[in-house]
């Protein structure tokens, strides 16, 4: 089984990604199950499909597989609905493991969230003087969440 452990921050200096490429992401939700999401992500003319599992602790099951962005582009346009995530995302990495950096666009613009994934949930990690508040399990930070509450709707 493939699993996916993950840490989540919020970004207190974005400055972190000025010297950094980054590539724009679109993604949308074809099931918000509370045991299951299934996602269409795109990035240039590269496309997936993911499921993820329910998330415990910091760990879920996670499956992706490429798919023809054709494919993936006609999912985001019809089954995804109005909650198409798009965001910047930039690598840094970190010795052996890599920071990703979402910047968010559209109705989340104004969100910046930093993800390490990590080997296990007991896998120590230099926390950067750039890291906020760490937000791993508060589902509202969730990317599916997201998609169907953004954060310019928070109060």
């Amino acid at each position: 089984m493939a699993l996916e452990i993950e840490r989540k921050f919020l970004v207190r200096d974005l400055s972190i990604t000025d010297s950094l490429a980054g590539e724009r992401l679109t993604q949308g939700y074809l099931s918000h199950d509370k045991n299951a999401t299934v996602r269409v992500r795109t990035t240039g003319d590269t496309a997936w499909l993911t499921i993820k599992g329910k998330t415990v602790g910091a760990t879920r099951s996670e499956f992706e597989y490429a798919i023809p962005l054709a494919d993936a582009q006609q999912m985001l346009a019809e089954l995804c609905g109005a909650g198409v995530i798009d965001k910047t995302r930039y690598r840094l990495p970190q010795g052996e493991l890599c920071w990703e950096i979402d910047v968010f666009h559209g109705d989340n613009e104004g969100l910046i969230v930093a993800e390490i994934e990590l080997p296990s949930e007991k896998t120590s990690f230099e926390k950067p003087a750039w890291l906020g508040e760490e937000v791993t399990g508060e589902t509202r930070y969730y990317n599916s969440a997201l998609s169907t509450k953004p954060y310019k709707s928070w109060p």
